[in-house]
C-alpha cells in the first residue's frame, strides 16, 4: 500500500476524532459540536518548497490566503498554541478562531494587557457602590460622575464582547450561557446608567448587585468560576436536605403554636411568629430565650425544644454536611477527569497541525520549537530542548501523539543541572570564601536546628514573663513586650541565624524554602514594628509580630505538618471561596441598601414594647449605656457598613434582633424574607466550604499513607540526559547550537533534573493513576467508535454517489 493511501486512512481517523466530543465528557461538550464542521474543512498539501516541511494539514487561520503571502507553518504553530491555551484554560472550543479575519480580535482579547484592563475596570465597577447613594457622605459622588464612570467601565467590558462576536458570532453566543448572561446584564446596566445620567439621580437599582458577574468572568477568576460550578453541582442534595429540614421546622412550628400560644409566650403568639421563632432556633441564636416563658409554665416544655434542636441541628444539619461532602468528593474527581480529557482533546487538535505529510504520526523538533514560540514564548531554548527530550520517552527523536499528550506536565517542570553546582562563593575572595565555608559547616551541623528551636522557646518564655509583669499603661506594656532589651536580643539572634543561612547557601537557595522566607519576613517585620512603636507609642497593634516566630515550632510535629500541607493545597480554594463570599456579600449588601437604607435613621430608640427594645435604646451619655444597645449601628447605610452587618448575620449570634428591628421599623413582616434567604445562602456556601476542607485534608492524609518519601521524590523529579552529538542532529541550526554551548557540554553528555511543584493537580495524577488509565481506555474506545462510524458513513455516501 502506498504512503498516500496510508496517510489518507490516518487522515480519516484524525477527522473522526473531532466528533467524539459528546462521549468524551469534556467540561464544555457543546463547543466540540460546532467545531466539527470546521475541522473537516482543513486542506492538505505543501506550504514550503522543502519536502521535509510539507504540512499534514493546513491551519484554518490561513484559509483564503495566498501561499505566497503567508507562512502556513507559522499559522499552524499559532493555531496549535491556541488549542493548547484553550485546553489549559478550560475554554470551549467553539470560541476558537476559525478564519484569518478573526485572529486579530481574538489576540487582542486574549492578551495579558487586556486581561489586566478587564480586571481593573471590573473592580472599579464594583467599587462604584462606595460612592453611589447611599454612601458615606464624604465619599459620595454626584450622579453625573459615577454614572459616567460606570458607562466607561461598561464600555471597556462591552468591547470584549463586541470583539468576541468577530470570531464567534451571535449563534454561538446564544448557546454560551455565561456569555449570554454577561450580555444581558451589560445591556440592562448600560440602560440604567443612561437613565441615572439623564435624571441626575439614582433610582431603585438592585441590578447593581449583578456587577460581580463581570469580575467572575475575567481571566483571573477562572478558578472562581470552576468553584461556583461545583457549588451549583452540589445544590441538588443540599436542596433535598433543605426540604426535609424545612418540613421539620414547619411541623415543630405548628406544634409549638398549639402548645405554647396559651402560655403568653410572645415567640408563639401567632403561627407566623411560631415559624420565625423555630427558624431562628435552628441557628440557636434565641436559645434559651424562646423556651423560658413556656418552661416557666411547665418544665415538660423543655422536651419539645430539646427534641427539636437534637433533630434539626445535631442530626439533620450534620447529615447535610455528610451528604454534601460525599457529593463534593465525587464532583472534585469528576472535575479532574473532565479537565484531563479536555486537555487531551486540545493536544490532539494541536498535534494534527504539527505533523508533516511525510511523518503523519510524529512531530519533529522544528515543529515543536515553532509551537513553543507561541504557546510559551518565555521558555528558553534550553528548556524547549529539555521539554522535548523529556516528552520523547521512546528516544526516537520524534514525538508520537501519546508522548505529545504530556506537554502540559512537561512545561510545568523547572530544570537544573543534576550535578551539584559549585557553591555560590567558589569564585569569591579567599577570606570571604573561608567565611562562607565556615557558615555552611555551622548550618549543616546536626545540632544547629536544635539551637534555633531553643532560641525560639527562649523567646516564648521571655514574652510570657513580659505579659505577666505587664504594667497598667497599655503603651508602656506594648513597649516592654516588643522593644525591651530581651526583644532586641532575640531579634538580633534570629537575624544572625538568617544571615548565616544566606551566607552559607546564597540568597536564591535560601528563599526557595518557604519556612526560610517566613522566618526572615517575620523577623524583619518584628524589627520594623518595634522601631515604629518607639516613634509612635499608640501603635500597639505591632505586638502581634513578635510571637509569630513561635509558629516554627509547629513544624516539629507531624500532625501540624499535615495541617500546614493541607493549607497549602487549600490556598487556591480559599482564594476562590473568599471571592465567592465577597460576591455573595456584595449582592446582598446592594439589595439590603436598596430595601432598608431609608429606615436606618429610625433604628435609634425603635422597637418600643418589643423583645428587642433594649438593644436599640440610644443614650447620648455613654456612661448610661448597658453595652448591648449599640445595635442601631448594624444598618445598611453604605456598602462597608452593610458588609459588617451581613458578617454579623453570618455568625448568627443574635441575628434575629437585626431582622426583627427592620421588620418593625419598615412595618412589613415580609422584610424577614431577606434575612432568612441570606442565612440559607450562607449556610449552603459554608457547608460546601467545610466539605471542601474535609475533602482536601482526607485527600492529603490518603496521599501520605499511600506514598513513601522515595516514591514522592521519584514522582516530583524527571531526569533528562542530553548527548551533544544527538543534539546536533536534532537541532541542525549552527547559531542555536553555538548559543547552547553554555548549557550543554560540547562533545559530551549533560544531565538535567526537572522538578514539579507539589500542587493538587500533580498529587491527583498520582492518586488517581488507576482511574486515569480506565478513563483513557474508555475515551479511546469511544473515539474508535466515532472513527468507525465516520468511515462507514463515508462508504455509504460513496455508494450513493
Amino acid at each position: 500500500m502506498s504512503n498516500t493511501s496510508d496517510f489518507d486512512s490516518k487522515k480519516r481517523g484524525k477527522r473522526g476524532s473531532f466528533l467524539m466530543a459528546e462521549t468524551r465528557g469534556s467540561p464544555d461538550d457543546d463547543g466540540y459540536k460546532r467545531f466539527n464542521a470546521e475541522a473537516n474543512n482543513v486542506s492538505y498539501g505543501s506550504a514550503s518548497s522543502n519536502p521535509l516541511d510539507e504540512m499534514g494539514s493546513r491551519s484554518s487561520l490561513s484559509r483564503d490566503l495566498d501561499s505566497g503571502d503567508v507562512d502556513h507553518w507559522e499559522m499552524n504553530y499559532h493555531e496549535a498554541a491556541i488549542f493548547l491555551e484553550e485546553g489549559e484554560n478550560n475554554e470551549k472550543f467553539d470560541s476558537h478562531p476559525r478564519h484569518p479575519s478573526a485572529l486579530p480580535a481574538y489576540l487582542l482579547v486574549h492578551n495579558k494587557w487586556y486581561y489586566g484592563l478587564d480586571l481593573f475596570f471590573s473592580i472599579v465597577l464594583l467599587l462604584l457602590a462606595l460612592v453611589e447613594d447611599p454612601a458615606v457622605e464624604r465619599f459620595e459622588l454626584p450622579p453625573i460622575v459615577h454614572s459616567t464612570l460606570e458607562l466607561v467601565c461598561l464600555g471597556v467590558i462591552g468591547i470584549e464582547l463586541a470583539l468576541k462576536l468577530r470570531w464567534i458570532g451571535w449563534s454561538t453566543i446564544l448557546n454560551h450561557k455565561r456569555t449570554m448572561i454577561k450580555c444581558v446584564t451589560l445591556m440592562i446596566m448600560v440602560v440604567e446608567a443612561f437613565v441615572v445620567l439623564v435624571r441626575q439621580s439614582s433610582h431603585f437599582r438592585v441590578t447593581r448587585g449583578l456587577r460581580p458577574i463581570f469580575l467572575v468572568d475575567t481571566r483571573a477568576c477562572g478558578a472562581v468560576r470552576r468553584y461556583i460550578r461545583q457549588i451549583l453541582q452540589s445544590l441538588p442534595p443540599i436542596l433535598d436536605m433543605l426540604v426535609l429540614l424545612l418540613f421539620f421546622v414547619c411541623s415543630y412550628a405548628l406544634l409549638g403554636y398549639f402548645l405554647f400560644s396559651s402560655h403568653h409566650n410572645l415567640y408563639f403568639k401567632t403561627l407566623s411568629d411560631s415559624f420565625i421563632s423555630m427558624f431562628v432556633l435552628l441557628t440557636t441564636a434565641n436559645f434559651p430565650d424562646v423556651m423560658m416563658p413556656s418552661y416557666n409554665q411547665s418544665r415538660w416544655s423543655a422536651v419539645f425544644f430539646i427534641s427539636y434542636i437534637s433533630t434539626v441541628l445535631y442530626v439533620l444539619m450534620n447529615l447535610m454536611l455528610a451528604v454534601v461532602y460525599e457529593t463534593f468528593t465525587g464532583i472534585e474527581k469528576d472535575k479532574f477527569r473532565k479537565l484531563l480529557l479536555h486537555k487531551r482533546q486540545a493536544c490532539k487538535l494541536a498535534f494534527r497541525l504539527l505533523v508533516s505529510r511525510q511523518n503523519p504520526n510524529f512531530i519533529r523538533f522544528k515543529q515543536f520549537q515553532g509551537l513553543m514560540k507561541y504557546f510559551s514564548p518565555k521558555t528558553s531554548q534550553r528548556d524547549v530542548i529539555l521539554i522535548y527530550r523529556q516528552l520523547n520517552s521512546s528516544n526516537t527523536g520524534l514525538l508520537t501523539q501519546e508522548e505529545f499528550l504530556n506537554i502540559y506536565d512537561a512545561i510545568s517542570l523547572r530544570w537544573r543541572h543534576k550535578d551539584p553546582p559549585d557553591p555560590w562563593f567558589s569564585a569569591a575572595w579567599p577570606p570571604l570564601r573561608s567565611l562562607c565555608r565556615s557558615a555552611r559547616y555551622i548550618v549543616t551541623w546536626p545540632y544547629f536546628e536544635y539551637i534555633v528551636y531553643t532560641l525560639i522557646i527562649g523567646n516564648g518564655l521571655a514574652m510570657f514573663i513580659r505579659v505577666i509583669e505587664s504594667p497598667v499603661d497599655l503603651e508602656l506594656g506594648a513597649r516592654y513586650f516588643c522593644a525591651s532589651w530581651d526583644a532586641w536580643l532575640f531579634y538580633s539572634l534570629f537575624l544572625i541565624e538568617a544571615l548565616v543561612r544566606i551566607i552559607s547557601f546564597g540568597w536564591a537557595e535560601y528563599i526557595s524554602s518557604g519556612w526560610n522566607t517566613f522566618d526572615i519576613s517575620v523577623t524583619l517585620l518584628a524589627i520594623f514594628g518595634s522601631i515604629l512603636l518607639l516613634f509612635s507609642p499608640s501603635f500597639t497593634a505591632v505586638v502581634i509580630l513578635r510571637p509569630l516566630r513561635i509558629l516554627r515550632l509547629f513544624k516539629i510535629k507531624k500532625r501540624y505538618r499535615d495541617i500546614f500541607g493541607t493549607l497549602v493545597l487549600l490556598s487556591p480554594l480559599m482564594w476562590s471561596t473568599a471571592v465567592v463570599m465577597m460576591v455573595m456579600y456584595y449582592f446582598f449588601a446592594i439589595v439590603g441598601m436598596e430595601l432598608f437604607a431609608e429606615y436606618d435613621a429610625q433604628l435609634e430608640n425603635c422597637c418600643v414594647n418589643s423583645t428587642v427594645e433594649p438593644f436599640y435604646k440610644f443614650f447620648s451619655n455613654s456612661t448610661n449605656s448597658s453595652g448591648i444597645n449599640y445595635y442601631y449601628l448594624n444598618n445598611f447605610s453604605n456598602l462597608l457598613g452593610s458588609g459588617v452587618t451581613l458578617f454579623e448575620l453570618t455568625v448568627v449570634n443574635n441575628w434575629f434582633i437585626i431582622m426583627d428591628a427592620y421588620a418593625i421599623v419598615s412595618d412589613s413582616p415580609y422584610s424577614r424574607i431577606f434575612f432568612m434567604v441570606f442565612y440559607l445562602f450562607t449556610m449552603v456556601v459554608l457547608t460546601i466550604v467545610v466539605a471542601s476542607v474535609l475533602e482536601a485534608f482526607r485527600f492529603r492524609i490518603q496521599y501520605k499513607q499511600q506514598t513513601s518519601k522515595r516514591d514522592e521524590e521519584l514522582m516530583l523529579h524527571e531526569e533528562v540526559i542530553v548527548d551533544w552529538n544527538s543534539l546536533e542532529h536534532q537541532v541542525n541550526d549552527p547559531k542555536l547550537l553555538e548559543s547552547l554551548q553554555m548549557d550543554f557540554m560540547y562533545g559530551g553528555v549533560t544531565s538535567y533534573i526537572g522538578r514539579r511543584a507539589r500542587t493538587r493537580d500533580v498529587l491527583q495524577r498520582h492518586m488517581y493513576i488507576t482511574e486515569i488509565t480506565q478513563w483513557l481506555q474508555e475515551a479511546e474506545h469511544e473515539e474508535g467508535q466515532d472513527i468507525n462510524s465516520i468511515i462507514e458513513e463515508a462508504h455509504i455516501n460513496a455508494r450513493i454517489v
